[in-house]
């Protein structure tokens, strides 16, 4: 429940510090006094827009503040998830609301938040009523939520929600597959010849590097055959060559062994044999070169071909080409099966189908026995409200699987006798809907968790005896969660467990507002002044006394 909150610095408001009791409290005050701020800057701990014409003090900012206590368990998952630090038994709200921009920032627990978040954990503490709400009542999406609230189906739905998730992804799946292949199909002839021209050039990786080194050698085989001439004259085929003339110094020195070292001889052996296997290397070489005008055309021609297919496909290497070859191939492959797998596809999409719907029955069956439940307790609680010859009928027709089930709901009111049913929306007036709607509000309330719901002037347009049931209503929810009615009737206001009144006071320079909270004796004052209006007497206190007394 809401059990403090601060104001500072917010329109007609200087600084505000609260506290709220459980219970039934009732808020009052003059029109005009401020109510309406106060439930404006609380608003904003709700998620709504900020504005810096809020701002009262354009030097700094506004604060707005509440902390809630007994909330339901489920909001610690959600402090958990979002990495919030969870204090025993309290959650902190606050929006600070910078005075020349307007932009504001929120935090839960002191941690800074998105608006978003700040809202689903809002969502979790408090409800804000107001009459401009009440058309909610007319709203297939809120009726179907009332009926939920009453037919126990949040573990059926939580099944459901994950069986539909999974039938939608399998059937977008299949979707978007099936495009795929249709596309791939009106593209098949051209995949076909991209892959041909690929492929019949058997490209090998690494064979780019391999054939442009090629090149290189072969366009310049003159200069190498020039050169291997050179080197294969020095070493045996001139005159004076190297081999002849180290085989000599190896015969002279085999002489000199008899009578010296024999390691020259070896030496220069050795020396005679490196040469020779030299020149055998420099004689098979020069002739590779010899064929070297018919290799290069050849060559020369591949690479050309390699080149030409990687500025078609925007790559530069055989290994691009290669891969945009296997790309096309599996395309072709997959064509080829096509059929087979959509199949599969269609089959899988069908069976979660069958799945999810089975699931949704389910829910239907529960929700059938909730509208029953509802439309007992809204005729209940709805029918003292001036409202004796009530009908109602909660209806269930199928609809497509969507992530609610497969349920559309309509709720269809009479408040007259030989009436026909019909829509909400389409036959009840602003007080019968703001009636009605709180006798909704007092059955879902018994099955919440919400810790605080917040009723603004619901009461507008009703006297006398209804504004008695209306108050008793409230009091009635009160007894579940905590209730705070914004009213301006005394009926309502003598019903509250504590009372607080919102006025104006005249500051130095400015008017301002504030709030206090009411002991027996200003609840007394207040009550008469609610039903006398500024003239106060003995008779209206007496009647404010009775008011009081009739709450006890």
């Amino acid at each position: 429940m809401l059990t403090r909150l601060h104001i500072s610095n917010y329109a007609l408001i200087d600084v505000i510090d609260i506290e709220f009791d459980g219970g039934f409290n009732v808020v009052t005050g003059e029109t005009g006094a401020g109510k309406s701020i106060i439930l404006g800057a609380l608003s904003l701990l709700l998620g709504n827009r900020a504005d810096s014409r809020v701002v009262r003090d354009k030097t700094k900012k506004s604060v707005i503040e509440a902390v809630f206590t007994g909330y339901a368990s489920a909001l610690d998952d959600i402090l958990k998830a979002h990495e919030i630090d969870i204090t025993a038994g309290e959650v902190l709200l606050r929006r600070e609301v910078a005075p020349s921009s307007g932009r504001s920032r929120a935090f839960v627990n002191d941690s800074p938040v998105t608006l978003d978040v700040l809202q689903t954990v809002a969502a979790t503490l408090v409800d804000i009523h107001s009459q401009n709400q009440n058309q909610l009542l007319s709203q297939p999406d809120f009726q179907l939520m009332v009926i939920d609230t009453m037919s126990d189906v949040a573990d059926a739905l939580e099944r459901y929600r994950a069986a539909y998730a999974e039938y939608r992804n399998a059937l977008r799946l299949f979707y978007s597959t099936s495009k795929s292949i249709e596309n791939a199909r009106k593209e098949k002839d051209y995949i076909q010849h991209q892959y041909d021209q690929i492929n019949c050039l058997g490209l090998d990786a690494g064979e780019q590097q391999l054939l442009e080194q090629q090149r290189d050698r072969l366009a310049n085989a003159s200069q190498i055959n020039e050169a291997l001439t050179t080197m294969l004259r020095a070493l045996s085929d001139g005159e004076n060559n190297a081999l002849s003339l180290v085989g000599e110094a190896a015969a002279a020195a085999e002489g000199m062994a008899l009578v010296d070292n024999d390691d020259i001889a070896a030496r220069l052996e050795s020396t005679r044999i490196e040469i020779q296997d030299l020149r055998d290397t420099l004689e098979s070489y020069s002739r590779e070169i010899a064929v070297a005008p018919d290799d290069l055309q050849a060559v020369e021609e591949r690479l050309n071909q390699i080149y030409a297919l990687q500025h078609r496909h925007n790559v530069d290497s055989v290994e691009r080409l290669i891969e945009i070859r296997e790309k096309f191939r599996l395309q072709l492959v997959r064509l080829q099966s096509a059929d087979v797998d959509l199949k599969e596809l269609e089959t899988d999409a069908r069976r979660k189908k069958t799945a999810a719907r089975n699931l949704a029955k389910e829910i239907t069956e529960r929700r059938k026995v909730g509208a029953e439940r509802f439309v007992s307790l809204l005729l209940e609680r709805a029918r003292p409200l001036s409202m004796k010859n009530l009908r109602c009928e909660a209806r269930l027709a199928p609809a497509q699987l969507s992530p609610t089930g497969a349920d559309a709901v309509e709720l269809l009111v009479a408040f007259n006798k030989n009436q026909e049913l019909m829509p909400i929306g389409s036959t009840a007036s602003g007080g019968e809907i703001s009636r009605l709607m709180l006798a909704v509000k007092s059955i879902v309330a018994d099955r919440m968790e919400l810790p605080t719901v917040i009723f603004d002037e619901i009461d507008t347009g009703v006297s006398g005896d209804v504004a008695n049931r209306m108050g008793a209503l409230m009091r009635r929810i009160s007894e579940n969660i905590q209730v705070l009615a914004i009213t301006h009737l005394p009926q309502v206001a003598a019903l509250g467990d504590s009372h607080y009144k919102v006025y104006k006071h005249d500051a130095a320079d400015s008017t301002l507002t504030n709030i206090v909270r009411l002991d027996d004796a200003g609840r007394k004052e207040e009550i008469a002044v609610m039903l006398s209006g500024e003239s106060v007497d003995a008779a209206a206190r007496q009647n404010a006394e009775s008011l009081l007394k009739n709450r006890k």
